[in-house]
């Protein structure tokens, strides 16, 4: 055996098991490259076309999926036509061109104003001649004008400002049988409100019936809104201002001060009237009462006096030196008892007579006095 070789005919410094670094095993990388093209030429480029035909597929197959919030309803349009309307969560349609989706917020609270713009002067006029001529020139205050100027039932002018609240409640009807939303829902609150202050006197409108004419308005506004299809629902109507216009607000204002003075006279008259009435129904009873009282009072001494005197006839009949003298004795006690006396003593020596001062008639006269 050769000197430095080994068992199996290698020198002594070989493994027979090859080297370390043989001996662990690396892994091995696929090679897709070599897999597409191992028919080699125009036949991976074409399997390569279908896979991303079929990744393409896939995407446009998921891009269907679609989610409406709670605060949305979906409305589905298949070729352009509506097909169906869904609510809130995770739902699939056919992509498109085939299907699409149109997502409505139907808790969004929208509100238009009306009558909310520049005052209308001299130097607006312009504005709006030099729009009608072609120029540059403003004309949104003739809009003002005459969206606030409203004709009331009296006929005067009332300026108005009106903020109509409304919000989306189907979605189908409100995208498909209303273009512009806004300007219907302007028109149609326009075209109410001049309905309802023509029916109006502008005395209520300005001071205290506003409560009734927003009323009004929302109720009647929500019914043309319906008639049309709109799929709007009215939130609230607020009227921000009822004022008569500026030309004349101080003349209105001193007629309105005329007619406070007015019923604040007549609420004092009331008053004084409501006072003095009750006393002198109050002084009429008693004196009807004091009256009737006097009535009773000689009617019944009258009926007395007439029944004594009966008496007394009846007694004279019977006995009539016995009553005659009674009515002398009853007759002399009642004189003297109202007349001064004076006593003479018949015994008395001289005859003096003796007066007797009536001390107690004249303490009763002064007592009296």
């Amino acid at each position: 055996m050769a000197k430095n070789q080994g068992p199996w005919g290698s020198s002594d410094d070989v493994n027979p098991w090859g080297s370390a670094e043989e001996t662990v095993s690396k892994p091995k990388v696929v090679n897709f490259e070599k897999i597409i093209d191992r028919k080699g030429g125009n036949g991976g480029f074409e399997f390569k076309i279908k896979w991303a035909v079929l990744i393409l597929l896939l995407v446009w197959l998921a891009s269907g999926f679609y989610q409406v919030q709670p605060s949305e309803q979906g409305v589905v349009l298949r070729f352009g036509a509506y097909n169906r309307t869904t609510d809130a969560g995770l739902h699939y349609h056919l992509p498109y061109p085939i299907e699409s989706v149109d997502k409505v917020s139907i808790t969004q609270e929208r509100s238009i104003t009306l009558g909310v713009t520049e005052a209308y002067d001299a130097s607006n006029l312009a504005g709006l001649r030099n729009s009608r001529n072609g120029q540059t020139g403003n004309a949104d205050p003739l809009k003002s004008f005459t969206e606030s100027h409203m004709l009331t039932g009296d006929e005067n002018i009332v300026d108005i400002n009106l903020t109509v609240v409304w919000k989306i409640k189907n979605a189908k009807d409100y995208l498909f049988n209303m273009r512009s939303p806004d300007v219907t829902v302007r028109v149609a609150a326009q075209s109410v409100l001049r309905e309802i202050v023509g029916q109006s006197e502008m005395q209520p409108i300005i001071t205290g019936d506003r409560g009734k004419v927003e009323d009004e308005t929302k109720a009647e506004l929500q019914k043309v809104l319906d008639e049309f299809g709109s799929g709007v629902e009215i939130v609230r109507v607020k009227l921000q201002k009822a004022d008569p216009p500026k030309q004349v607000v101080d003349a209105f204002n001193e007629v309105q001060r005329a007619k406070a003075d007015m019923e604040r006279f007549k609420n004092e008259a009331e008053a004084y009237r409501n006072e003095v009435l009750p006393k002198a129904r109050g002084e009429a009873a008693k004196r009807l009462q004091e009256a009737q009282a006097y009535r009773e009072a000689v009617v019944n001494k009258a009926k007395g006096d007439a029944e004594r005197f009966i008496s007394v006839y009846n007694a004279y009949k019977q006995g009539k030196e016995i009553t005659a003298k009674r009515l002398y004795l009853e007759t002399m006690e009642g004189v003297l008892a109202n007349s001064r006396k004076v006593i003479l003593d018949p015994s008395a020596k001289g005859g003096n007579v003796l007066p007797i001062l009536p001390l107690n008639r004249n303490n009763q006269t002064q007592e009296s006095k």
